[in-house]
């Protein structure tokens, strides 16, 4: 059973930075798509941020030019560097990982981490 550890959230200022992480634990094959969500206390969860099989990137208009999607394949991880971080950015983030084998779909979830913005 494949496991997904999200690490790297924080308390940090608007303004500032922060990198997350999400670490597969064993390998994943049939990769579709590999997803950032997140969900802020009260509201829906949320699509942030979508990487493709084929290296095609999309954002939600909230955070582009802020917020970049990135994969290291060797350590199959995947990253968020959130830059720009504002008070509404605050919310708990969830890696997500979508594809497909031989004998089914699969969808799995991180534990989530959060990210908490001060003004």
């Amino acid at each position: 059973q494949v496991q997904l550890v999200e690490s790297g959230g924080g308390l940090v200022q608007a303004g500032g930075s922060l990198r997350l992480s999400c670490a597969a634990s064993g390998n994943i094959f049939g990769i579709d798509a590999m997803r950032w969500y997140r969900q802020a206390p009260g509201k829906q969860r949320e699509l942030v941020a979508m990487l493709t099989s084929g290296g095609s990137t999309n954002y939600a208009d909230s955070v582009k030019g802020r917020f970049t999607i990135s994969r290291d394949n060797a350590k199959s991880t995947v990253y968020l560097q959130m830059n720009g971080l504002k008070p509404e950015d605050t919310a708990v983030y969830y890696c997500n990982v979508v594809g497909r084998v031989p004998v089914g779909l699969y969808n799995y979830w991180g534990q989530g981490t959060q990210v908490t913005v001060s003004s």
